[in-house]
């Protein structure tokens, strides 16, 4: 029998929106569940008790432990705490919304031009595609000041509340017209987007005749629909092919820099300018870089079913890896091509192409028989993750190693000057005796092993293809304190430049310098893969810094 398709409790008690109608014969209900539990992880920041999502999902807490089990296996959240007390989401998960921005190719495309736009008007600028009857950013270049003025890539808010909203309402039918006061009846404060203060006040519905402006002047305005002090200018990018909106571009300010007044007299202009060369780039884009497909995914899902049991949700599992499939070489798959490539059945392949329609997360096309992702796939983790940084990210596998050698790991930065090192996270193990050092805490490059690393391999030098080792180490002996011994190995980023170090510390008693090499060194370059690995996905199209 089908599974009826309900609306489930939202981060604040209320209802978030989930299809409407009936859920088809042939939808996977593992997989539908799997989403509900990753987007309400979403919805909370990344983070939430197994309790808590049993709560905000309404499913029973032993089907809410056998998914998050497999998610865990697939990488894609982590259990924390005894007992697995917390279930948090992992930069791993980022490569389903990195699938569908790649399949988009805009951002890639355009990024440039936007970033440079906000380098010259040392304001935020921002790239959003539409998303029903709302908006969701794919591009964030913003500026680091103390009233920061930004949103989060995959971020959702609802049209009536931005600049880009009118623009793309310009080409909405009367259903994405009649969805859009259907939502607006059941929510009226706007509490299902998580991104966005709720409504205070009940105003006019003026949309329809800010719509029209839009249409007429070929810009729009947010005057502060948002919150108080936040204004926007917005341009819609539009595709040479079909003279459609592709995105819209738009300038971000506060009003102690700029009025809104002040954003369409100065700042429009300049914005129009870059549209117009984005356009450009549209019309005569490069060809698009072929990218491995997914390889033995069904073999992998067979074998983890074998291994964990009925702790580990095949269906759920194939039908996420479907996702993974799309890449900018593959923005459009057929049924048959989609199981090529990653390796399922055809009829395992097209139920979950069926409960993707259905969930929003996929768009088929009868004249072409081909499924494309639709914006919503960013709803699956990208917008708390896509705020991540390095220290974050190397926290985990820090505490890891730690656990795993007995030992304190590290990771630190080079600091501007070159001449020092910066602690900027660590993993401390409970000893009699133990390597003291906090986060923060600066100390001589030259006279430590993280410094070695980092100065061995310089940022600013990537190393080739051909270069690459295996993260060759630096070895320091009692040369910053007496007893103390510490082995590293540097972290690059995905253009192969040397951004942080990893370190494992000891005391002199417990571990020989060839002790070092050949005991810690093998696990703490483990740990420096699977750094590098989990920051490669998040960095594709976000930026991560150092802290």
């Amino acid at each position: 029998m089908p599974a009826p398709a309900h609306t489930t409790p939202g981060p604040q008690g209320t209802a978030a929106p989930e299809p409407q109608g009936t859920a088809p014969a042939e939808a996977v209900t593992p997989l539908m569940r799997g989403v509900a539990v990753l987007r309400r992880l979403t919805e909370a920041g990344g983070t939430l008790s197994p309790s808590g999502l049993e709560r905000a999902t309404g499913l029973a807490r032993s089907t809410v432990d056998r998914i998050t089990a497999t998610l865990a296996h697939m990488g894609y959240v982590r259990l924390e705490g005894r007992d697995g007390r917390d279930v948090v989401l992992t930069p791993r998960l980022m490569e389903l919304g990195n699938a569908y921005l790649a399949a988009l190719r805009l951002p890639a495309l355009l990024d440039a031009r936007a970033d440079a736009l906000a380098d010259e008007l040392d304001e935020s600028v921002s790239l959003a595609v539409g998303d029903r009857d709302g908006i969701r950013f794919i591009h964030q270049a913003t500026r680091r000041r103390a009233m920061s003025l930004s949103f989060r890539i995959g971020d959702l808010l609802p049209a009536e509340r931005t600049a880009p909203g009118p623009l793309f309402a310009t080409e909405w039918t009367r259903e994405e017209w009649r969805s859009r006061r259907e939502r607006r009846a059941r929510d009226p404060q706007d509490t299902g987007f998580p991104a966005i203060p709720p409504r205070r006040h009940t105003e006019p519905d003026d949309f329809a005749e800010r719509t029209a402006r839009a249409a007429r002047d070929g810009w729009s305005l947010d005057d502060q629909l948002i919150e108080p002090g936040l204004v926007a200018v917005s341009v819609p990018v539009r595709d040479p092919a079909t003279g459609r909106i592709a995105c819209v571009a738009s300038v971000v300010s506060h009003t102690s820099r700029h009025s809104a007044d002040d954003l369409r007299t100065t700042l429009l202009p300049r914005l129009r300018e870059t549209v117009t060369a984005m356009e450009r780039d549209l019309r005569e884009p490069p060809p698009p870089r072929a990218t491995p497909v997914p390889s033995d995914l069904a073999t992998w899902t067979a074998a983890s079913k074998q291994e964990l049991g009925r702790e580990f949700v095949e269906s759920l599992a194939r039908g996420l890896t479907v996702l993974t499939a799309f890449g900018e070489d593959r923005p459009a798959l057929t049924l048959t091509e989609v199981a090529k490539a990653t390796g399922l059945a055809r009829a395992t392949a097209r139920r979950a192409l069926i409960t993707y329609e259905h969930l929003g997360l996929v768009r088929h096309s009868p004249d072409t028989h081909a499924f494309t992702l639709t914006p919503r796939v960013l709803s699956l983790g990208f917008p708390p993750l896509s705020r991540t940084s390095l220290a974050r990210i190397a926290q985990p596998h820090l505490e890891d190693l730690a656990a795993e050698v007995h030992e304190s790991a590290s990771l630190a930065v080079l600091t501007p000057s070159a001449e020092e090192i910066q602690y900027t996270a660590r993993a401390a193990t409970p000893r009699i005796m133990s390597v003291d050092i906090t986060v923060g805490t600066r100390l001589p490059a030259h006279a430590t092993a993280l410094g070695r690393a980092l100065l061995t391999n310089p940022p600013d030098t990537p190393d080739t293809p051909g270069e690459v080792s295996p993260h060759p180490y630096s070895l320091v002996d009692a040369e910053l304190e007496a007893g103390l011994r510490a082995i590293a190995v540097p972290i690059r980023d995905r253009a192969g430049h040397t951004v942080a170090a990893a370190d494992i510390a000891t005391h002199a008693a417990r571990h020989t310098p060839e002790e070092c090499v050949d005991v810690l060194l093998p696990p703490l370059r483990e740990t420096a893969a699977r750094i590098e690995a989990d920051l490669h996905t998040a960095s594709r199209f976000t930026h991560v810094p150092p802290t």
